[in-house]
């Protein structure tokens, strides 16, 4: 059970951090608005690395709050019997995280005309729609994210989370600026799915759910094949 309770509060966490940083540098009235790109950047690495340090004393959890990071890591250890319950926890996790921000950020969100504002701090989508490079991109975001993982030392112990934050900067620096960089359900189709529910509605709210399939399979595709690649290497005795 702690693996469960350990991802589910994780991802809430990773959510309210993350997608905090979007609400805080994006909606009208914050005191952040305009923060721009590195605002989020170092945002959403710290969303990332605080959780997984404080997650990681539930025993025998992960620290994923991904989906496509817990099927890779299935896929590396051949152990899916926690994966369903895994993945159940992250993304109602990351639906918790939205409808908390929702109702933090309620004012904000009311005094924000542009709906595709509203959405894109809780969802993603990309900045020139085309559907085969767009899936190419969270495809390849994600491979990296699940490649350097796997290969980051066990026995660095807790340093790793650090090592995380430095993974998930770069990828925001090299491919954010196409689609976002979802790289994991839980933190968009999951607060997509609480937008479209829970978000103060004018009349104009379209949650995109025509892309939203995208950060949902693209980033699972890669961490499959991150991890088969990892395998083979693995199988090859290519590391030390």
């Amino acid at each position: 059970m702690s693996v469960y309770v350990g991802e589910f509060i994780g991802t809430i966490l990773l959510v309210l951090l993350g997608d905090g940083v979007c609400c805080n540098v994006s909606l009208e009235k914050s005191g952040f608005k305009g923060g721009g790109a590195v605002h989020i950047l170092i945002g959403w690495g710290m969303a990332v690395m605080v959780p997984a340090f404080a997650m990681s004393n539930f025993v025998g959890c992960g620290s994923a709050f991904n989906p496509a990071v817990t099927i890779g890591a299935a896929l590396r250890s051949g152990d899916w019997s926690t994966v369903p319950g895994q993945i159940i926890a992250q993304l109602l996790g990351g639906f918790v995280g939205a409808a908390i921000l929702i109702i933090l950020y309620g004012d904000h969100i009311r005094a924000t005309a542009d709906d595709a504002t509203v959405r894109g701090c809780f969802c993603t989508g990309p900045s020139i729609p085309n559907v085969g490079l767009n899936f190419l991109s969270e495809f390849v975001a994600t491979f990296v994210l699940v490649f350097t993982l796997a290969l980051i030392p066990a026995g660095a112990d807790r340093v790793v989370w650090v090592l995380v934050y430095g993974v998930i900067v770069a990828c925001g620096a090299s491919f954010g600026g196409l689609t976002g960089y979802a790289m994991n359900a839980a933190r968009d189709s999951a607060p997509r799915l609480a937008y479209q529910l829970l978000a103060p509605n004018f009349g104009k709210k379209n949650a995109d759910w025509g892309y939203g399939w995208i950060p949902l399979v693209a980033p699972i595709c890669g961490a499959v094949v991150a991890s088969l690649l990892y395998n083979a290497l693995a199988a090859a005795q290519m590391f030390g």
